[in-house]
């Protein structure tokens, strides 16, 4: 398939794709063309900052980044926002006839493995895993449950962040726990799986087709942050597990912790599990660790030491799970950083492959200066990229290629 990010000016049916979190509507829209197929990229937007206190933000750019709009709108849920697009697509947008919706979930369990047209009883099931990823599962389901009520005849697609990390090996897939929780869903699941099969999928064009087939790690940094071994661009290994919680530090998440530190906050502190929950998930990481907060770009243009510590926390943690990776790969041919963090901090990748010199990585300085695509020099020993991830379009896809015959 095709892809190209350009406007369209004649009537065409189009899919909507829609990343929902707790107070915000993530949007983009792909135009359907044919001979050859194409998915041209018309829009993308967000409604943020929806809560029962403000005004929440409508913004829409074009396909190609262009802003368009950027206004407040009166909207506190996901029902409401979800009814303003709608309307906001009738009037605006009328050449346009959106034929499905294709959604991000962050969690299928042990029973989704690939994207599903869904049906009622695929989001009942999809409901037991909201314990799984409290922070994102409610959010994305309550966007198709709001979408159903206000368009039923529509098809939705549901595409899974843990589907691409099924083909790690079982090793790689268990915990050391009896046999019989494993059997019961408690195992490593992986998550950005979108991201990085995107990744994976553009890999031959900037990698070379054999270089793509390698050994490669991807750093998917941003507010949620994750790493990924690949090798024949597939998912051999990969920093977070059971829940988006582990593996390296994040805005708000810790990252990997020793179990026992739980048992003791629970039974010598006397934290409760909904107080331990909001800890973990909304007061630690980069956050917990400077006092103020956990946006890297804040932190950058912080001169206080925690600051310091908190962005020295994180480029080593980092640097470890590349090295774990590595040695679950058995070496190392190119490392690829990407989402908000990996395509935008060059100071943070610098540090980041200075500490991962050992391996064979060597960048260059103006390269990474430029967030140019390639930033290692001609010399190194690993190939090192800056590529921009995009996983509406995995998503996109996934959603034609399941109602192409409703076309």
């Amino acid at each position: 398939m095709l892809t190209q990010d350009m406007p369209v000016s004649i009537p065409t049916p189009a899919i909507l794709v829609i990343n929902a979190g707790s107070s915000s509507l993530k949007f983009a829209i792909y135009a359907i063309k044919k001979r050859p197929t194409t998915l041209l990229r018309l829009y993308l937007g967000a409604i943020e900052d929806m809560d029962s206190e403000n005004t929440a933000r409508f913004s829409l750019l074009t396909g190609n980044a262009e802003p368009l709009e950027d206004k407040q709108i009166d909207v506190v849920d996901h029902q409401q926002a979800m009814t303003w697009l709608l309307d906001w697509l009738e009037q605006h947008s009328r050449e346009l006839r959106i034929i499905a919706a294709g959604h991000r979930l962050v969690h299928g369990g042990p029973r989704f493995t690939k994207p599903v047209r869904l049906d009622r009883q695929q989001l009942e099931q999809l409901r037991d895993y909201i314990p799984l990823a409290p922070l994102h599962m409610p959010h994305n389901l309550a966007a198709i449950e709001a979408l159903w009520q206000l368009r039923p005849a529509l098809s939705q697609v549901a595409c899974f962040d843990t589907a691409f990390h099924r083909t790690m090996p079982e090793v790689e897939q268990i915990f050391a726990l009896p046999r019989q929780y494993y059997e019961q869903g408690i195992r490593r699941y992986g998550f950005h799986g979108l991201s990085y099969e995107y990744i994976a999928s553009v890999l031959p064009e900037y990698l070379g087709e054999q270089q793509a087939q390698g050994r490669i790690i991807v750093a998917h940094l941003g507010h949620g942050a994750s790493l990924c071994a690949l090798h024949r661009r597939k998912s051999m290994a990969t920093s977070m597990s059971f829940t988006p919680l582990d593996g390296i530090p994040m805005a708000t998440r810790p990252g990997a912790l020793d179990p026992g530190v739980l048992l003791y906050l629970l039974r010598e502190k006397g934290l409760s599990l909904n107080a331990l929950e909001t800890l973990l998930n909304h007061q630690s990481g980069l956050l917990g660790l400077s006092g103020f907060s956990g946006d890297m770009r804040q932190l950058l243009a912080d001169e206080r030491p925690a600051a310091a510590q908190a962005i020295t926390y994180f480029v080593h943690h980092t640097q470890r799970a590349i090295a774990s990776l590595a040695a679950a790969l058995g070496g190392l041919d190119a490392l690829v950083f990407t989402a908000g963090i990996g395509e935008n901090a060059p100071l943070i990748r610098a540090r980041i492959c200075q500490q991962a010199a050992w391996l064979g990585v060597d960048i260059n300085a103006e390269a990474n200066a430029k967030n140019r695509l390639q930033i290692s020099l001609p010399e190194s020993r690993v190939s090192v990229w800056c590529i921009a991830t995009n996983e509406e379009l995995i998503i996109a896809q996934h959603t034609h290629k399941l109602i192409t015959g409703d076309i």
